[in-house]
């Protein structure tokens, strides 16, 4: 993969990072990177291990269990606030990432987390695939 594609992928993957509350879809981000949509998702996939759909539901999941565990706000509110628009897909979502849906997650301890910083909370808590 040559340098340019590398910059172009970056920029994308920072952008699904800073707006992941956005409605992003892989088009927009091909079109960005100045890519065809086949080429964006096999490079992505190449330099990051998951394709763009991945990352970005992949941030929406880990902005959505912080959520979960800091605020009092319904499943459905985090839904929408991490940017998506079904409530039932959301939450299969969650599930298939962090093993258990986003009620359980919210209602089970999360104690050995208080005081850690929110980076390394993010970092420990990150779902895997």
């Amino acid at each position: 993969m040559d340098r340019d594609d590398l910059v172009r992928l970056r920029r994308a993957r920072d952008r699904i990072d800073r707006d992941y509350a956005e409605p992003l879809d892989v088009p927009l981000l091909a079109r960005e990177a100045l890519m065809s949509v086949g080429h964006f998702q096999r490079s992505f996939k190449q330099a990051y291990g998951e394709t763009p759909y991945q990352w970005l539901m992949t941030r929406r999941i880990e902005r959505a269990m912080a959520l979960l565990r800091n605020t009092d706000l319904s499943v459905t509110d985090v839904c929408m606030a991490v940017g998506c628009t079904s409530l039932g897909s959301f939450s299969s979502r969650f599930t298939e990432l962090v093993g258990e849906p986003p009620s359980a997650y919210r209602a089970r301890s999360h104690d050995g987390l208080v005081g850690v910083p929110g980076c390394v909370a993010k970092q420990a808590t990150r779902p895997r695939r």
